[in-house]
Formats: C-alpha cells, structure tokens, sequence
C-alpha cells in the first residue's frame, strides 16, 4: 500500500522507496561482518586489511561532492540511486570471484561508488516531506538504512558460516539487483522553477557554518564507527572464539539498537530533549561502550556493550543528518548533503586504518581505549559547537502528539 505525501495530493510510494533503501544498504553489508577476517585470511596485514575496509569510505569522501552538484543540476536523483545499486552488484560479484587483494581493494573503492549516492537517497526522500519535518524524514530514513544494514549483516554472516566466505558477496549481489528493479518505479520530484545550482551556490554551501560544524562531528562519529563495529570488533571477537556466525551476531546486535535509536531519536527524542542532548547522549554511549571492549572476556560481554554502543550511534546519525540539510534552500540540499557526506568519509576511512595500524604498532585493545575515549571527547567537544545551531526542546504545551 502507498502512502500519500504531507501535501496529501502527491503519491510518493514511501513503502516502496523505503523497500529500496533496506535492500541496497542489504546488499551493501552482508559482507562487512567478515570482510575484515575474509583479507586476513587471504594474507593481508593488519594496516592492509584496515586500507581495504577504509577505502570504502575514501571513495565516498571523494565523490559525495561531485554527485550532489550533478544532482542538484541535472535533478536527476532516481537515476544516481539506480547506478548506485548496479555499483553494489559489481562490486558483491567482483569479491566474489577474486582472491586478489589489489582487486578487492579496487571493488571496494567501487562499494565507496554505490554507497556515495547516499546523498539522492536522503534528498529526494526528504523532499517528500514538509522543511519542518526534515529530521522526522531522516529518522525514517534512517531506521530503513540500519535494518538494511543489519539484516545484511546477520544473512552474510549466516551464509559465509553455513557456506563458504564468498557466498556472502553473492547474495549481497543478488539483492542488490532486486533493488535496483525495485528502484524503477520510485517517484522523482523537483520543483522545476528551482534555480540550478551555480559555483557561487557551491560555495555558500561550503561556507556553511552549520554544515561544517555537523560534519566536522560526524568525522568523529564515523571514525568511532568504523573502526569497531564496522572494522574490527569483529577481529577482536575472533579472539574470543566467535564462528563465522558469531560474527554476524555481533554486528547485528550492534545495528538492531541503532535502528531502534534512529527511529526513536528522529521522531520523539530530539523534539522533547532538544538536538543537541540526543547528539551528546549518542557520543557518550558509543564512547564509553567503545572503552569497554577491551575488558570483555566472552562474547555475549561483548556483544552486550555493542548493542549500547549501537543504540548511541542510532541517536547520533539520523540528528547530525537533518542538522546539516533543515536550513538550506531546496535547490542547495543535495550539494550540503555531498559536503556532510563527503567531510564524513573522512572518518570512514581513517577509522579502520587507524586501528590497522593499532593492531600492528600498539595493541588492538589500546586502539580500543583510544577511539572511545575520542568519543567521550568529541560528547563535549558537540555541546559546545552546538549550541547555536540546534534547536531547542519544545514546551510541552506546544508539542506534537
């Protein structure tokens, strides 16, 4: 069943844009339980095991810029959502054929590719929504990209357990062309006496002080992200004795939370507690759960300080999100959102290398300490710049029910 926009004239098929975003970021993670311990076990070191899951992020980095411009000038966001799923089925179907790291590492570039028009996912979505509603839309958005992630996760560490490692990479491929037919028939909408973006626009969004404030948070974010549950937690797990399966768990318990905060914190918290205590919130709980890892001894420990840690980024992400988009003008959404998203991959790819190299130079368990500890940091560090960009919680009389 459809539903119809807040306009209530419009129908907008949010079912089915919410089935397409669940199964591309599906077919995104069903390898990342094992990606890590999939290199090591092909030879990679600890530094190039962290390369190859942090160019994911590099790429990303690199092109979220380029496609939010294009977007914004071509109005052409559905098209980007499809090649992004065709770049996910090329690169599930690559790792799946090949053994050779220098390869994987290119496919995963070619992962960063698909996951960087993430931008035209999240503008068109938002632009089904009323301005006001933005980090409602996000939130929603948000749950969707977590469940993707974590079902993903759960299938590919079932399948590689059950199978073999590189059945994880097909069904990440097989999903992701039942998304990208799925994608067809998604609804694109511009209000076509939107002026297209120019280089003098471009540069307004990279002045932003809100926008750099947002992402310069969310660097850190994703560095506390994916240098644990995305990188090596589940490294760490080996170490306790986890299967192939176990990994899988690990990682879903880590994503069920934070879809469940994501929807939470977008709809409810950040409009009773304010932007800025959901923000706080999100970073002392992944900080301090990521401080713990270390002292875990058994897997369901483990496994338990995770789910917090999760339910800590669902707090953060889909509020850091909306901050960085609710005040732009429509035809300037998808290039703010390049920026974020961009500035963002900063911390996706230096995340798992930095606790590469942790594992190699120090410990994995001092790597640990040191990214949650910069999460606690950062907590106080977003108190202070946030303060004049976030909005307040509303009195009780004036809320929405």
């Amino acid at each position: 069943m459809s539903i119809q926009s807040v306009s209530g004239s419009v129908n907008y098929r949010i079912p089915l844009f919410c089935a397409v975003t669940f199964l591309f970021w599906f077919s995104m993670y069903t390898c990342v339980p094992i990606l890590t311990a999939y290199v090591e076990f092909l030879g990679a070191s600890g530094k190039m095991a962290g390369l190859i899951v942090g160019m994911y992020g590099l790429s990303q980095m690199l092109l979220r810029v380029p496609v939010g411009v294009l977007s914004d000038r071509l109005h052409k966001r559905k098209l980007f959502i499809i090649l992004g799923l065709l770049f996910s089925v090329l690169s599930g179907a690559g790792i799946l054929i090949t053994h050779d790291l220098t390869w994987i590492l290119v496919l995963r570039t070619i992962a960063g590719v698909a996951a960087a028009t993430w931008v035209d996912f999240t503008i068109l979505f938002a632009s089904y929504y009323l301005k006001q509603e933005t980090t409602r839309a996000m939130g929603t958005i948000s749950v969707y990209n977590s469940l993707g992630q974590m079902c993903g996760i759960l299938c590919g560490g079932w399948f590689a357990d059950h199978y073999s490692w590189e059945s994880a990479f097909l069904i990440g491929a097989a999903v992701g062309l039942v998304g990208a037919a799925g994608a067809l028939f998604i609804v694109e909408k511009f209000d076509e006496n939107e002026q297209k973006i120019t280089l003098q626009g471009v540069m307004e969004v990279a002045g932003d002080r809100t926008l750099l404030t947002v992402s310069f948070l969310s660097i850190l974010f994703q560095v506390l992200t994916f240098a644990t549950v995305f990188g090596f937690t589940p490294v760490y797990a080996q170490s306790l004795g986890a299967t192939k399966l176990g990994l899988g768990l690990l990682t879903f318990c880590s994503t069920f939370p934070t879809a469940l905060a994501a929807w939470m914190g977008g709809k409810y918290f950040a409009e009773k507690l304010g932007e800025r205590t959901v923000i706080v919130i999100g970073f002392v709980l992944s900080g301090v759960f990521t401080v713990l890892i270390p002292f875990t001894d058994s897997l369901g420990l483990l496994i338990a300080t995770q789910a917090i840690a999760g339910f800590g980024r669902g707090f953060t992400s889909p509020v850091l999100m909306s901050l960085s988009i609710k005040h732009m003008d429509t035809g300037k959404r998808a290039t703010a959102m390049g920026f974020y998203q961009a500035i963002y991959g900063l911390g996706m790819f230096a995340g798992p290398l930095f606790m590469g190299a942790a594992g190699d130079w120090l410990t994995l368990r001092e790597g640990f300490v040191i990214v949650g500890a910069l999460g606690c940091v950062t907590a106080v560090i977003g108190f202070i710049l946030l303060r004049s960009v976030t909005s307040k919680p509303k009195p009780a009389s004036s809320m929405a029910v």
